[in-house]
């Protein structure tokens, strides 16, 4: 396995090649960024130290944004030694006590990001100047995530990115602030094509709705890349409003198109709305070039399968985590999640649970809540126990890599909670690309320097 070994800020650091296996976490002496790098944005002063909870309370995503408070709050409850400890049991990193961070116990705010980018980055703003945020986590919209990634980086705080699927977040808009624990469109085209040609054939047409923004948009380019790259041919890609509630008028043209296959790009309410106007549409009892027509769903998650109910029955996408998964991880935080709160974790719940819990870790290694003393405690750091299996945040492009769900609509579900069964699971090797692969801003795309702020 080759690494890289970088000299940044004066540290040394390991980071993992392109198409590499997993590396070695960092090691370094935290003490170094505690004497030496004092000051820094929101520094805290007393007992306590505050975390900025940036979800979706209203608009399109406001499901997957409930969830993640629902996380965010028992991470905050484990940090602080209170209930039964989730993940802190299993986490391979064994820096965390239950005491808090660094000894002082976290407390929070919380903002509405409203899916919007303006929103989102005046909510996160106004949480770093007015109530002394140290770390933004949430968000359910690339768009939302790319705008306040960049705040984050101008502030001086580290962002733990959530739902943010685009590969913009970690390519040509990658930040050394910021970090994301969810997969991205390329490895959903990567783990899905091949199960999609192993079902569906490899001579199929399809026909692209898509959300119109960045999230969408590289959806769009990495599922045609990678199902044209096995055979398909791609008749259309129609971009629609994310304000859109409606689709029956972008369903009707895909009648007439000679497409066999439709793909719906889109995510939270809007995937539920179009999928079911789609089958209003009856498109799944139809036949197109002597074939049974198809929908996929790139990207998944429970909440939409259970807004989309039996719709959804057949239905191939992927994921980034289901609580169905068999590992101690896992089982730990389903098993919290649930005692806490009556029903199992989405992946919505588990991306942001892991990040804050990440984050704490990394304070804790690097000794500091110096932002850049965290940024490399998590750069090269290979960890195991938050749910999803052995993962890595590649150093390059602060890019999580593990392993990929393949799920589809399951046909007698017994409950609202397992309307999705894991088809397969796409090892991290199958996924993994080049730090400067062109959907990710080729050679270009760099993540500069870490800010630490004031």
């Amino acid at each position: 396995m080759s690494k890289n070994i970088l000299t940044r800020r004066g540290l040394m650091r390991t980071g993992a090649a392109a198409g590499a296996g997993l590396a070695m976490p960092t090691i370094f002496t935290g003490q170094v960024w505690s004497a030496a790098h004092s000051g820094y944005t929101n520094a805290p002063q007393g007992s306590t130290v505050t975390l900025g909870f940036n979800v979706p309370q209203t608009g399109p995503y406001a499901d997957e944004g409930a969830d993640e408070l629902l996380a965010q709050q028992l991470a905050v409850e484990h940090l602080n030694g209170e209930g039964d400890g989730g993940c802190l049991n299993t986490f391979s990193s064994k820096a965390l006590k239950g005491n808090g961070i660094l000894g002082k116990k976290v407390q929070y705010v919380t903002g509405d990001t409203q899916t919007k980018s303006d929103a989102a980055r005046a909510s996160a703003k106004s949480m770093i100047e007015k109530d002394g945020a140290i770390m933004i986590n949430g968000g359910s919209s690339s768009g939302v995530a790319v705008a306040v990634q960049g705040l984050c980086q101008e502030a001086g705080v580290i962002f733990m990115a959530g739902l943010t699927h685009a590969n913009d977040t970690t390519g040509k808009d990658r930040k050394a602030n910021g970090f994301r624990h969810f997969f991205n469109a390329y490895m959903s085209g990567a783990a899905l094509a091949p199960v999609l040609a192993k079902e569906m054939g490899s001579d199929r047409r399809a026909y692209h709705l898509t959300a119109d923004y960045n999230w969408g948009w590289t959806q769009e380019e990495s599922i045609v890349a990678s199902t044209e790259a096995l055979g398909w041919e791609t008749v259309n890609t129609v971009k629609t409003p994310l304000a859109s509630t409606d689709f029956s008028s972008y369903i009707t043209p895909v009648l007439n198109s000679g497409a066999d296959v439709l793909v719906l790009n889109h995510y939270g309410g809007n995937m539920v709305n179009s999928l079911s106007n789609a089958i209003q549409f009856d498109l799944l009892s139809k036949q197109v070039n002597g074939k049974d027509f198809k929908i996929v769903v790139p990207l998944y998650s429970e909440l939409m399968a259970a807004g989309a109910g039996e719709n959804i029955k057949g239905v191939l996408g992927s994921m980034n985590y289901n609580w169905q998964l068999d590992n101690e991880g896992s089982k730990q935080f389903v098993k919290s999640f649930g005692e806490k709160y009556g029903k199992p974790p989405s992946n919505s719940a588990q991306t942001c649970y892991a990040q804050v819990l990440l984050y704490a870790d990394a304070c804790e290694r690097a000794g500091t809540f110096n932002p850049c003393g965290v940024a490399e405690a998590l750069e090269g750091f290979e960890f195991d126990g938050l749910g999803n299996g052995k993962t890595l945040y590649r150093a390059e492009d602060h890019q999580c890599f593990k392993d990929v769900l393949v799920v589809r609509g399951a046909e007698n579900p017994t409950s609202a909670y397992d309307t999705l069964e894991i088809v397969e699971i796409t090892p991290v090797d199958q996924v993994m690309y080049a730090p400067d692969h062109p959907m990710f801003g080729g050679a270009e795309a760099k993540l500069g320097e870490c800010n630490p702020g004031a």
